[in-house]
């Protein structure tokens, strides 16, 4: 019985923290790779082509324009949205 409570609690408290992982925003004009990789879709290859397209064109007015990165479609934004920001649009 304390074997089951104890697994019980350890399972819930792993899920919490996959939903405050979900939660954390992450703003697209200044993230790193290795923070672009923690939105779902996105890994190492799609993360560096953000970085770069971001580096050559400019900071991002609109999350929708990461559609313009090859590779990153709307489903991916769409996937992300609640989870994207533009802190950093303005910092130049």
């Amino acid at each position: 019985m304390i074997k089951k409570t104890i697994a019980a609690i350890v399972l819930s408290l792993a899920l919490a923290g996959l939903s405050i992982a979900d939660m954390t925003r992450i703003d697209i004009n200044s993230a790193t790779v290795e923070e672009l990789t923690q939105l779902h879709g996105v890994g190492t290859a799609k993360a560096e082509a953000i970085v770069a397209y971001r580096e050559e064109n400019g900071p991002f007015a609109h999350v929708d324009e990461l559609v313009n990165v090859r590779g990153i479609g709307l489903r991916t934004v769409d996937q992300n949205r609640e989870r994207l920001s533009l802190e950093a649009s303005d910092s130049d």
